[in-house]
């Protein structure tokens, strides 16, 4: 039987408000699994968090905790490598992320269920696309080659509008929360000339299905074609955006943009990036975080919020990762603020600034759903 957990008062910190961007100082009584109070003099068992900074829990919108590896490995490797990289979140404050390919339902019925230890995770299964686009598992040498093969992760092809909305039943009957697509290639393809993008008739079909079906898309996009038709198409949030011009970022004040920047940092097309975020940043399209965590050594939240806010600004970046990420998860009603009704979600830091260069080293303690998670070991 799970125990009951008591009031606790988080006590002598500044509590970071996303949205304004202020830190006041604040006590925090944390009432089981919510938020009960924010306020000075709090009654109630005392964690001393003086001069520390009290944040909502992080949330990383774009992520893949179990993407196969490289090398030719039994497919169980591929979720039990899962197992560690989630657990590393959680301790890192990052308390629910959204996985845009990879981890199937039974990922998130184990963390349900806590045989393991993780964020809060939603799931879109596998990435839909026509054939010869990003969800092709095709090489010259073998011909279909699906590195995901397994039953708990569907066919993700589709040609043709009535096939679109086929595959989008297809995760819906496997548990997806979300349904992905891919607009356009991946970087190699666009660079290659070898782009295999869906039709506007099919995005169009894809999207309203999942309507439909009660779940948004996530829709994978370098271009600013593919943005363009993604967006229209009605795709709630684009990912990358690695290309954009007006046409894109105007396409986009209906939709959220999680420009992922880590995985291409290094490379030649990184101010590229770095200039569609700020196109987008000045046009007031809505930013929220994600950091494409397949790449290893995996990169995660902490590194796509340094990486934000040498553009955005701190406050900013932490917005980004925080309430703007659980609008565009709808989960705004639930977290991403530190206000009274919400989840115990929060993460302390030392020291009451907003710096974001080092947040594992800065981190002191982490609660999830009102439980205190935090093992440094884990950082």
């Amino acid at each position: 039987m799970e125990t009951a957990l008591l009031p606790t008062v988080l006590a002598g910190a500044h509590v970071f408000d996303p949205e304004t961007g202020e830190s006041t100082r604040a006590d925090v009584r944390l009432d089981g699994s919510r938020i009960a109070e924010v306020g000075l003099g709090l009654d109630g068992s005392r964690i001393d968090c003086s001069g520390g900074l009290l944040i909502p829990g992080l949330i990383d919108c774009h992520v893949h905790v179990a993407f196969p590896r490289p090398e030719p490995l039994p497919r169980s490797a591929r979720i039990l490598e899962a197992v560690p990289v989630l657990r590393g979140l959680l301790a890192r404050g990052i308390t629910t992320v959204r996985d845009a390919w990879g981890a199937d339902a039974g990922v998130k019925h184990a963390l349900r269920e806590g045989w393991i230890t993780g964020p809060d995770l939603l799931v879109s299964l596998r990435q839909l696309g026509p054939t010869g686009g990003l969800g092709d598992g095709w090489e010259a040498p073998a011909g279909v080659v699906d590195h995901f093969g397994d039953p708990s992760l569907p066919d993700p092809l589709f040609d043709g509008p009535d096939a679109a909305r086929a595959a989008v039943r297809r995760m819906v009957r496997a548990g997806a929360d979300w349904i992905k697509v891919g607009a356009s290639g991946a970087m190699q393809a666009v660079r290659s000339g070898a782009d295999v993008r869906p039709t506007d008739d099919e995005l169009a079909a894809l999207v309203d299905e999942a309507r439909r079906c009660g779940r948004d898309v996530l829709a994978h996009a370098h271009t600013s074609a593919a943005v363009v038709s993604a967006a229209r198409a009605g795709a709630r949030s684009i990912e990358h955006g690695t290309f954009l011009d007006d046409s894109a970022v105007a396409a986009l004040a209906g939709a959220w943009y999680v420009p992922t920047l880590s995985p291409i940092s290094d490379s030649e097309f990184a101010e590229t990036h770095r200039r569609s975020l700020r196109l987008a940043v000045d046009a007031g399209v809505r930013i929220a975080a994600g950091s494409d965590l397949a790449p290893r050594p995996h990169v995660d939240l902490t590194t796509e919020l340094r990486l934000l806010a040498a553009v955005l600004g701190e406050a900013a970046a932490l917005k980004a990762a925080t309430s703007e990420a659980a609008r565009l998860l709808r989960l705004d009603d639930d977290r991403g603020r530190i206000e009274p009704g919400l989840r115990a979600d929060l993460v302390l830091l030392d020291g009451t600034d907003l710096d974001v260069t080092d947040l594992p080293g800065r981190t002191r303690a982490v609660w999830h759903d009102g439980r205190r998670v935090t093992d440094p070991a884990e950082r």
